[in-house]
């Protein structure tokens, strides 16, 4: 039995957007990548956006955190029991609204923040290899341009989601 190539070749339904399945197929890739670095840390990919966000916030009501990292409010209540029982973060009442709660970054992950900065840092490098300083200007450069047509899309789409849930709230 053959084994199937890590990088097939697009497929022809794809023929009418090859920068389309190229951006697909790299972010593909990048999570994978991501994944095993994050997997040594014992994190799953997502959890790091999630401590990032609270590393540079400090304490936000989880409402707020879900709307920052853009997921899926039972996905990213999921993260942060694996992240509590691992003792990364802490979940606390808001003094100013006890029906709330508030998530913090405890002091024992400021040890994970050094590691995921430098699990970054060599994401960067595996991702990167092989273009010189320019060519990594440009690759940020266009992919932020990307973005920003993307964007627009991307927050239409989580504001119609949060209205349904509102309308689903009220029925």
């Amino acid at each position: 039995m053959k084994a199937e190539p890590a990088c097939p070749e697009p497929p022809s339904t794809a023929s009418g957007g090859p920068v389309s399945h190229a951006i697909s197929q790299t972010a593909r890739l990048h999570r994978i990548a991501a994944g095993r670095l994050l997997r040594d840390l014992g994190l799953y990919p997502g959890q790091e956006f999630v401590m990032m966000h609270l590393w540079d916030a400090g304490p936000v009501r989880q409402s707020e955190l879900i709307k920052a990292v853009g997921l899926d409010p039972s996905t990213v209540t999921k993260m942060l029991q694996r992240l509590e029982q691992a003792g990364h973060v802490r979940r606390c009442p808001d003094p100013a609204d006890r029906r709330a709660a508030l998530v913090e970054a405890t002091g024992a992950s400021c040890g994970l923040k050094t590691q995921v900065e430098q699990a970054w840092r060599q994401l960067e490098e595996t991702t990167l290899a092989g273009l010189d300083e320019h060519e990594r200007k440009e690759l940020l450069r266009l992919l932020g341009r990307v973005e920003g047509n993307l964007c627009p899309q991307a927050r239409e789409e989580h504001e119609e989601a949060a209205a349904d849930a509102a309308c689903g709230a009220e029925a």
